[in-house]
Order: structure tokens, then C-alpha cells, then sequence
């Protein structure tokens, strides 16, 4: 029998996002990516893909191998409306980190909760 997957949520203030420099300061605080984190989304590619690695160093509270990292997101339709850019580049390079791992053999590791009303 196969063991349950476990989530570790991490709590993002999307409401706090409102360019690139906010969105790379807001990551970086809720999920300790390194000091020498390039503030962009290749480097948050890179973090994000090692966030269960906890030798690598690239978040601050890795979760386990195979469990998942949940980024939650708070206000999320507004941010969608004020940060469109950043809102799709989250969505796309959360997909990349998943599609990333599973091309070398691993399973996805990180989930979107999203809150509000897109309608």
C-alpha cells in the first residue's frame, strides 16, 4: 500500500504583489529562497524545483521527497486583475517545475491553492 501524499502550505500575501520587484520579495520571504536568488523567474524555477531537496538550500522548509509544496494564495483575483504578467508567469512556471521534474523521472512537487471568484 502506498503511502499518502503530504502538503506543506505556504501561505503566499499575493495582495502585497504589485510588479516584479514585489513578486520576487514576496516569494522570497514566504519560502527563504537563498541570498544569492536571482530575482527572476528562472531562478524561481530553479528554488522551486529543489524545494524537496533539503541539501540544496533552495528554500528555507523543504518538504519531504515526494510530498508537495502548496503555495496559497491570498487575494488571488485581485492580483490577477493588477499583476496579469506576473499572475500567468506563476501559473506557467509552476506547470514548468512540475513538467521539469517529472522529465527526469520525479513527481510534481509544487500545487496552487487559489482563492476568489474569477467570474
Amino acid at each position: 500500500m502506498e503511502s499518502a501524499v503530504q502538503t506543506q502550505i505556504v501561505i503566499i500575501p499575493a495582495d502585497r504583489i504589485v510588479d516584479w520587484e514585489s513578486f520576487h520579495d514576496v516569494f522570497d520571504e514566504a519560502l527563504g529562497f537563498p541570498g544569492y536568488y536571482g530575482r527572476n523567474m528562472n531562478a524561481w524555477i530553479d528554488c522551486l524545483t529543489n524545494a524537496d531537496d533539503a541539501e540544496s538550500g533552495m528554500v528555507a522548509n523543504p518538504v519531504a521527497r515526494g510530498d508537495l509544496l502548496t503555495l496559497s494564495l491570498v487575494d488571488t483575483a485581485e492580483f490577477k486583475r493588477r499583476c496579469p504578467e506576473q499572475f500567468d508567469a506563476l501559473i506557467d512556471c509552476t506547470a514548468f517545475v512540475n513538467y521539469r521534474r517529472r522529465e527526469v523521472g520525479d513527481g510534481p512537487l509544487l500545487a496552487l491553492l487559489i482563492d476568489g471568484n474569477f467570474a
